[in-house]
């Protein structure tokens, strides 16, 4: 089981460079960022110092989306960082969520983020795509690729929580990403995209899958347990976002989505993404302390390896670490001196 730790880009840049460099020594795979223009630093310009700065880290957006950047922009971007760097990048995706709202926009459909995995992957490999969009959906206007694309290699990591998406990611896309690590919730999402993938006359085993969410290692004590739940609340509201789409577009009883899901934001009242992602987001006190014991990771080290096995037994493959509270490198150290190598071992 891989284990990666997924970063924000505030300033300075040069410690999320640091960070991502020390990851790499710790035992880590991937080093991933959010890409919210607007909310964070620009995403791109890092991972070139930080593949500078590693040697076999790969790094990733944790997510992208089709409408901030054009899609031959992006597959420029990946494919420029592995014509200098090898192929060491993976482009997570999703319909947009920060990216998109705080700048007074709504999220991307599906069928555009379905086609845009398939004309960056194209593109970023070297391969012809059409880049317009004809009145039924179907792709549009003269071919093009980029000529100076060799053996181009970037996987395509589709990010999603609903039936229709977690379909689309079963059929298109070259891995799964599931914000959350509740093993319910795991098992169920994990089934849906290998059933998608087995009905598209794929091998189910091709499209990797990744279990994002934030780990905090307490001392076992409860002072610590209930200091890890603030530092990780956050966590709840941002995936509570998703969860408000689902509902609104399939009902809060309509048994489309599990309601392990989908309950626990009936409190919900708003949303600041002035406060994404922050420990101590106002927005977050309706996440009660279970959800973000099922969603989060939280505990001494023997209880983060009990989870990630359990969550490697339903078919995870990668571990992603948010890594957005008050003790970034002290879980950092604590999983590559006792976690990844008991993982491994």
């Amino acid at each position: 089981m891989d284990v990666g730790l997924v970063l924000q880009t505030d300033p300075p840049g040069a410690q999320v460079v640091e960070r991502m460099r020390r990851a790499e020594e710790l035992g880590f795979t991937h080093g991933w960022t959010f890409d919210s223009a607007v909310l964070w630093q620009e995403p791109f310009v890092i991972y070139s110092r930080v593949l500078a700065a590693t040697e076999t880290l790969k790094v990733g957006t944790m997510v992208t989306n089709p409408s901030t950047r054009a899609w031959e922009v992006t597959a420029s971007a990946f494919a420029t960082l592995n014509e200098m760097y090898g192929p060491r990048t993976v482009c997570g995706i999703g319909r947009g969520d920060s990216a998109m709202r705080v700048a007074g926009r709504r999220p991307t459909t599906l069928a555009r983020l379905e086609r845009a995995i398939t004309v960056i992957r194209d593109l970023a490999e070297g391969r012809e795509a059409r880049l317009g969009t004809g009145p039924d959906g179907e792709p549009a206007g003269d071919p093009v690729r980029l000529p100076w694309v060799e053996d181009g290699h970037l996987p395509m990591w589709a990010a999603a929580y609903g039936p229709k998406a977690l379909a689309m990611a079963g059929r298109t896309a070259d891995g799964f990403i599931l914000q959350l690590a509740d093993p319910f919730l795991t098992e169920w999402m994990v089934d849906a995209v290998r059933r998608s993938a087995r009905e598209a006359g794929r091998d189910p085993d091709d499209v990797a899958i990744c279990v994002a969410a934030p780990a905090y290692v307490t001392d076992g004590t409860p002072e610590g347990l209930a200091h890890a739940r603030e530092q990780c609340r956050w966590f709840g509201g941002m995936v509570g976002n998703h969860v408000a789409d689902l509902v609104a577009r399939y009902g809060a009883a309509s048994g489309a989505v599990p309601a392990e899901l989908t309950d626990y934001i009936r409190e919900r009242e708003g949303y600041d993404y002035a406060h994404h992602g922050r420990t101590g987001n106002p927005d977050t006190a309706f996440v009660p302390d279970a959800v973000v014991d099922r969603f989060c990771v939280l505990g001494p080290p023997e209880e983060h390896l009990r989870r990630l096995k359990e969550l490697r037994a339903l078919g995870v493959d990668q571990f992603a670490l948010y890594a957005m509270h008050d003790a970034v490198d002290e879980v950092a150290v604590t999983y590559g001196a006792e976690v990844i190598p008991a993982l491994r071992g």
